[in-house]
């Protein structure tokens, strides 16, 4: 694959400023157009171009995904099907973003070639968890449902950029995958655990407390609406549609609780996985099963609604009623309102009035979402008394101050005003790439020209 030239962003940047500013003198829509304006820049000069080419491996396919924060590559460069995938989609949307250029469009060819060809599982069906750089399988023990939804989220994106028919089969045989293995007839919903045949690996009295095998989840929940949101838009199959409604239904009315927060994780019944009766040293030794992730509450939020719209349910205030209590419940409770940003975690403790911080780092992918749904929902209700906007460009402002790495590129992977010690950590790695940042900062772009 040839390495893009020095010109093409000096291309992109020609192309943004011919862009014609929408008529009218009002504030607000001068406001709004120049907030999109930084958001492109910070697009094309703090991250798309800080990760592509670069990250490309040119010798054995996919992705790299290891960067210091200086963008060297570093240590054993591992694959992980969440990663290459998302690389794949960031690309896939980049290519739409700027249809000029032709690189993004190879570098997302290049990418799904290797999902094809290495991270799919040939004998057993599904995607692989992990390989090494060279594609040799790590991780023989089982897969994930949720990495299997990525695997499908880049494929539809990819058909839907390209109409490569190769990434469509491929969606659609993992859905099929997926649907043959891990869904649940009885109670609904797909299992997280499988083994590498597909078959989903249940607790048993050995299993651990603080682990998550054997229970349903939020994270794969909502990833999997995102996915089967994605191929829905290309594929109108009956069933997918099917599943898509149900998983909506799921996340919205099942796993999403009163107050406006989701349940990280349930029983395959769908009872809730809770240790607020016990100690608070019990609390906090479980509390990967068991805390508020106020990120994720605003994530969903977003992901409900574009569901919901790709559906075609005219006037769902069901699902809008729903979102913007996820939202207002992550504000009450998780936002900082001296600096803005979310925090991490919060929880309920019995002996408490009020929620409980208890991790204060405000993670990139949670800022991310944040700015994202914020500002749809502010476009939603422009009078309430919640003041969407004005959080939206607190959020905005402290992105730019805490997150953005303004000197080497991307985000920190927390903002340095609680976790000053990111400013060297890793830029990149098999949980971090592009994906979050690039959704969340194109789609306000989109929200604020055309508002």
């Amino acid at each position: 694959m040839r390495k893009s030239p020095p010109a093409i962003l000096l291309l992109i940047v020609v192309a943004a400023s011919a862009q014609k500013q929408p008529s009218g003198n009002k504030d607000t829509t001068n406001e709004r157009w120049k907030m999109a304006a930084a958001m492109d820049k910070s697009i094309r000069a703090e991250l798309l171009n800080k990760w592509y080419p670069r990250s490309v491996d040119s010798l054995y396919g996919g992705f790299l995904s290891t960067f210091t924060y200086d963008f060297q590559p570093t240590g054993s460069q591992d694959k992980m099907i969440v990663t290459q995938a998302r690389h794949v989609w960031s690309n896939a949307i980049a290519s739409g973003l700027y249809p000029g250029l032709a690189y993004y469009k190879q570098c997302a060819a290049h990418g799904f070639a290797f999902l094809q060809n290495v991270m799919w599982d040939k004998v057993n069906g599904g995607f692989y968890t992990l390989v090494d750089r060279k594609g040799n399988v790590k991780d023989s023990t089982g897969k994930m449902t949720y990495g299997n939804a990525f695997g499908i989220y880049a494929s539809a994106a990819w058909f839907r950029a390209s109409g490569d028919t190769h990434a469509l089969r491929l969606a659609k045989k993992c859905f099929w995958w997926l649907e043959e293995h891990c869904h649940d007839p009885v109670y609904k919903g797909y299992y997280q655990n499988l083994l590498p045949d597909g078959t989903p690996i249940k607790r048993t009295a050995a299993t651990s407390s603080t682990s998550s095998v054997g229970y349903k989840d939020q994270n794969t929940s909502i990833h999997l609406l995102e996915a089967f949101t994605e191929l829905y838009a290309v594929w109108p199959d009956p069933l997918l549609r099917e599943r898509l409604q149900e998983m909506l239904w799921l996340i919205r009315d099942v796993i999403t609780t009163k107050k406006g927060n989701l349940v990280l994780f349930l029983q395959p019944d769908w009872t809730p996985v809770s240790f607020k009766d016990s100690s608070e040293a019990v609390i906090l030794q479980h509390r990967n099963l068991d805390h508020v992730s106020f990120g994720h509450d605003v994530e969903t939020a977003y992901l409900m609604l574009e569901a919901s719209h790709i559906l075609g349910l005219k006037n769902d205030t069901a699902t809008m009623t729903v979102a913007k209590r996820m939202v207002d419940h992550a504000l009450r409770n998780g936002w900082d309102n001296t600096k803005g940003g979310f925090y991490d975690e919060g929880y309920y403790f019995n002996n408490k009035k009020d929620i409980s911080i208890i991790k204060d780092n405000k993670n990139w992918w949670s800022q991310a979402e944040g700015l994202n749904t914020l500002l749809l929902i502010a476009d939603h209700f422009p009078n309430d008394p919640m003041h969407y906007f004005e959080k939206f460009k607190m959020m905005w402002q402290y992105i730019q101050t805490y997150m953005i790495d303004h000197e080497h590129g991307d985000w920190y992977e927390d903002g340095l005003d609680t976790r000053p010690e990111r400013k060297t950590a890793l830029k990149g790695h098999i949980w971090k790439g592009t994906y979050h940042n690039l959704r969340a900062l194109s789609n306000c772009i989109q929200h604020l020209r055309n508002k």
